[in-house]
This record gives structure tokens, C-alpha cells and sequence, in this order.
């Protein structure tokens, strides 16, 4: 996949444009105008306030805590490693324990002194129904029990799963990233962004993203997924409100023809693009260079990899993937 294909892009991205009117009166008077360098960290603040002020997905949260689970309750388990956390048990071996992808039926949870120093931590208590074995689980300090979104290191809440199911499954929504995996290798593939789909079914993910999201688009039938974390997770621009749109995006941009918008869907760049256009179709840059001339306004924008885009009064003259 190019470059360009791993950028994650959103349905609006007009970022930073007072931050770089503000830099460039700053530095008149010197003959050659250059913007102020403009960091990742800026970029992603500006996009998600963006993103904030256009949002259209708005789903219920789901809110939990330790003392509100229920006997039966069940876990996926993303990782082998989940076997570090169980403290020893007579019957098993924790060092032959292998139970990614099997799930596990809450029994109930107790405080303990017992480790780093006599604090006060969460055992909690876990059953296998196909080896019939209850593993007792460390899940953090006794404080954070009655924390909303609870979770234990590499399980995976079946119902928070559900809970996302219930709400988005068998719904048509726009998605607004082209980082898209195959469903059976889970590879990444080539993907599209403001495209339609169809939502066919929310799975358990993995241990840094507990959604896997299977959708199939409206256009072509192509059938991805992607993987996305919880609203309880701190990775915002990774979950579904940040990924899907309820309406079409092209909407918010009539000025930009079919033929344009086919390209931004593929993360594409043409000559003689507007730089909301490039904006939509590969994101915002690094770093943005502007050098007014007797020719016009000359900008260079600077992305990771020594790719640029070069405009000519407003618009896209040369490109370097």
C-alpha cells in the first residue's frame, strides 16, 4: 500500500488555517514569508476539535463498573499472556494455559493485601466452561473497582460488545477512514474513506482496540473491517463516533465534483486541486512553507517520508508520494 493509503483522514479537516494567517503577518517585513512549524500534537488537537464541532454518530455509552457485574458475565480473551495475572490454583499449570479466543464466565471478585506492599488490590474470579477450572484474576487496585468502563488486561467485555452491536448492526453509515483490514487474514488491505457501507456485525477485537467492526460497502459489495476501541478508552479518534458518519460527507462540499471526490475517496491526488481537496484526500500536513513571489503565492506542504505538495495560488502543481 502507498503512503498516502496509511494516512488516517477525516470528514473535516479545516485545520490550522488562522494558526498559519497568524504566522505569516507575523513575519512580514522579511522579504520571504514562512510559516511557523506546525507539530503532530497541533494537528491532531485542531482535528479533533473539528471533528467535535461536526459530529452527526452519537451513541449511548456504555457504563459499568466491578460492583454492577453479575455471575455469568463473559469475557473474551484476546492473549495467551492473560495467564500472567492469575495467581497459582490447584489444577492447572499456568505455564501450559492457552485461552485466546475462549471466554470466560465471571464469578465474583474479593479484595486482597497481598501484593506491592499490602495495598489493596481486586482478585477477580474467572470460570472456564470448557475445562470446568475457575482462574483467580489480579485486575488492579481495590480504588479503581468502582470506575466507569472496569476492564482487566486482555479480556474483552461481551457485553460492551453487544451494547455497540445492538445500536449499529444492519445500519448504513459513511466510514471516514481507509485503513481497512481483511476479515479473514486481517491484513491491511487498500480501503476508502466517505464512502457508504453497511454495518453486518460488531466482534470482540483485540487488546489495544476491542472492536472489529465488519461492514460491506454500498458501491462495489467489498467486505473489510476495522478495528476500534470502546468509548470507555481513551483512543477517542479511534472509536466509532470518529470513524463513521450517519450522512454523506461530499454533501458538506458541493463545490467539489464526482470525478474530484472519487479521487479524495482513494486518498488520490490530480493536478490543479484546491487544498481543502488535498486536505479531504491525504490530511493535513507536517509542516506548511508559504513564499509569496511576483509569480503568485507559492506553498509547499511538508508530510512524514519526504512527500510534499506544491500549489501554485490555491492550487496542487507538482506532488511527491
Amino acid at each position: 500500500m502507498g503512503w498516502f493509503s496509511h494516512c488516517i483522514r477525516y470528514r473535516y479537516v479545516h485545520v490550522l488555517v488562522g494558526m498559519l494567517l497568524c504566522a505569516v503577518v507575523a513575519s512580514c517585513g522579511t522579504g520571504i514569508e514562512v510559516t511557523s512549524h506546525v507539530t503532530d500534537k497541533e494537528v491532531r488537537r485542531a482535528m479533533e476539535q473539528t471533528h467535535a464541532n461536526q459530529q452527526d454518530v452519537m451513541l449511548e455509552a456504555y457504563v459499568d463498573s466491578l460492583p454492577a457485574w453479575r455471575q455469568g458475565k463473559r469475557f473474551w480473551v484476546t492473549d495467551d499472556q492473560v495467564k500472567l495475572l492469575f495467581t497459582p490454583q490447584p489444577g492447572y499449570d499456568t505455564d501450559t494455559l492457552h485461552l485466546a479466543g475462549r471466554i470466560l464466565d465471571y464469578v465474583g471478585y474479593q479484595t486482597s493485601g497481598l501484593f506491592q506492599n499490602d495495598n489493596r488490590y481486586i482478585v477477580v474470579d474467572l470460570h472456564d466452561s470448557v475445562t470446568g477450572l475457575t482462574y483467580a484474576c489480579r485486575a488492579g487496585k481495590a480504588t479503581e473497582a468502582n470506575r466507569r468502563g472496569f476492564t482487566i488486561p486482555m479480556l474483552i467485555d461481551l457485553d460492551m460488545v453487544d451494547h455497540v452491536a445492538r445500536q449499529v448492526e444492519g445500519k448504513d453509515y459513511y466510514i471516514l477512514t481507509g485503513i481497512w483490514y481483511d476479515r479473514q487474514s486481517e491484513q491491511m488491505v487498500d480501503g476508502r474513506h466517505f464512502v457508504k457501507v453497511h454495518i453486518d456485525s460488531v466482534l470482540p477485537g483485540n487488546s489495544v482496540l476491542p472492536l472489529r467492526v465488519l461492514f460491506t460497502t454500498a458501491d462495489t459489495g467489498e467486505r473489510a473491517m476495522i478495528w476500534l476501541s470502546d468509548n470507555a478508552s481513551t483512543m477517542h479518534g479511534r472509536d466509532f463516533e470518529a470513524s463513521f458518519a450517519a450522512t454523506d460527507p461530499h454533501l458538506s462540499y458541493p463545490a467539489i465534483t464526482d470525478a474530484t471526490w472519487q479521487l479524495i475517496t482513494r486518498a488520490q491526488l490530480s493536478e490543479g486541486m484546491t487544498k481543502e481537496e488535498c486536505r479531504l484526500s491525504i490530511g493535513s500536513p507536517k509542516r506548511i512553507n508559504e513564499n509569496p513571489d511576483q509569480g503568485g503565492m507559492r506553498e509547499y506542504w511538508y508530510y512524514d517520508g519526504g512527500s510534499y505538495l506544491y500549489f501554485v495560488d490555491g492550487l496542487l502543481s507538482q506532488f511527491r508520494k
